[in-house]
């Protein structure tokens, strides 16, 4: 049993938090922007309150956190009351945040200066996935200070894998993002496509699945697009971020994204028809409109 302090409540970390108090069994104290949810979390799970970050980092063997954006991150870390500013020496921060790589190469550097480690470690499987405790865990950081996290990072993971130097678990994620752009609105534009042509989606997602154009998003979001509802995977707004975040990347190394920045675009639509809260197969909305 480890020492563990948890930084960020949202719809993935809530969970996160759960499975490295349960299913880790380790001693977990959770720091919430918003005090209420924090102390929701440990009524339904008995683990500790912390009222800054700072408070909850202090003494602790591992920090993790899953805020917003590279503002929040830097806010909750090296900010006012931040947990940099009480992390033991030889303590782990493991950042599961989707941020950029610039940020987490920053904030290693100066984890590295004050004597604890660090690890950039976004996560993909959205909130299904971190309520399962099934996520796929992409880590930036050193060797050794990986093979010390990863049994506790296991606690709410599938797949748990070290990508290279801190910021690499920040590059993959970028990757992944950009091929879910791609796929998500190939999937729209044949679901669009079928429908137009009259032809049944449900006979034409049982065949097509089983050869080379299946994918998980044609799996878990067919039916849901077929019908029109949207309510149940990560947030169009939370996409756009991501994406801006592969662009401005891409401007950085030189890489050429223009699916990403159209695909971007069309989110941009799907927002100005309201659907900021929708989830990413809503680019079917906008086709259908």
């Amino acid at each position: 049993m480890a020492s563990v302090a948890f930084l960020g409540l949202g719809v993935m970390g809530y969970p996160m938090a759960a499975h490295l108090k349960h299913k880790g069994g380790h001693d977990v104290t959770v720091y919430n922007r918003t005090t209420a949810k924090a102390e929701k979390w440990a009524a339904e799970h008995g683990g500790s309150v912390a009222r800054t970050p700072a408070e909850a980092a202090r003494e602790k063997d591992f920090v993790f956190c899953c805020v917003g954006n590279d503002d929040d991150l830097r806010s909750v870390t090296v900010g006012p009351d931040g947990a940099f500013s009480a992390m033991k020496t030889g303590a782990i921060f493991i950042d599961n945040t989707t941020a950029s790589a610039a940020v987490a190469r920053e904030l290693g550097e100066a984890a590295r200066e004050k004597g604890f480690d660090f690890l950039d470690a976004p996560v993909s499987g959205g909130q299904a996935g971190a309520e399962n405790g099934v996520l796929t865990v992409m880590v930036g950081g050193e060797q050794n200070v990986f093979e010390r996290a990863k049994p506790v990072i296991d606690a709410y993971a599938r797949m748990v894998g070290l990508m290279g130097d801190i910021g690499a678990g920040q590059l993959t994620k970028m990757i992944n993002q950009i091929c879910i752009a791609g796929v998500v609105q190939g999937l729209a534009e044949g679901i669009n496509f079928g429908k137009k042509a009259g032809l049944d989606i449900e006979k034409v997602v049982e065949v097509i699945s089983k050869g080379a154009a299946g994918s998980w998003q044609m799996e878990n979001r067919h039916k849901t697009m077929n019908k029109g509802e949207y309510e149940f995977g990560f947030a169009v707004d939370w996409m756009r971020k991501d994406l801006s975040i592969c662009l401005d990347e891409a401007n950085r190394n030189g890489a050429s994204l223009p699916m990403t920045a159209l695909v971007d675009q069309f989110y941009k639509e799907v927002q100005a028809m309201g659907g900021n809260r929708w989830d990413t197969s809503s680019l079917l909305a906008r086709l259908a409109r």
